[in-house]
Formats: C-alpha cells, structure tokens, sequence
C-alpha cells in the first residue's frame, strides 16, 4: 500500500521501544514508553500558502527526527507502526 502526505504533514515509521533499561531491567509491554523517534518515510509536497504556492519542506525523505510524545496521528499499515503529523510537530533532526 502506498501513501503520501497531505500538505504539510509528514509519515514517519517509528522506531521500536526500548525493551531493556540501561540496568537491565526487562520491560513487560504494558511497561514500555512509545517512541518519539523516527525514520521519514514520505512527505507532502508543503503547505499551500496565501499566495497560492507551496512552502518548502524542511524534512526530507530518509531523515531521522525526534517528535513531540502526544503529536501526530498513529496507523498501521502492513503490521508496521506509523505517525502521520505535521511538520511543525518534529522538534529535531537527528545527524549522525
């Protein structure tokens, strides 16, 4: 299934939870944070400004981003977890 973004939003697949702590604790899915970490899968072509042309979009497709915890809209498509938001909804890139 294919799907691209409207306007200025942005689907991004997330990455996986963390299962382990840092001491080694073993958490138990209903234990687990959703991430707010992601990979850019597609984005929508800008939003449609006044003057009837698109804004340019800061995030590209591929890029890493951390994301605001209660953002966006979560789907599933294919068994995989997904977050439609928009772009004013990333609060980073992450550069590696």
């Amino acid at each position: 299934m294919k799907i691209r973004p409207l306007d200025d939003r942005v689907l991004v697949k997330q990455s996986e939870a963390e299962e382990v702590t840092a001491g080694g604790i073993v958490l138990p899915d209903s234990a687990q944070e959703k991430p707010q970490r992601g990979k850019v899968v597609a984005t929508g072509p800008g939003k449609l400004l006044d003057s009837g042309e698109r804004g340019k979009m800061c995030v590209k497709k591929g890029a890493e981003v951390f994301y605001g915890k209660y953002a966006g809209s979560e789907v599933e498509i294919d068994q995989e977890k997904y977050v439609i938001l928009r772009e004013s909804d990333i609060l980073a890139l992450i550069e590696k």
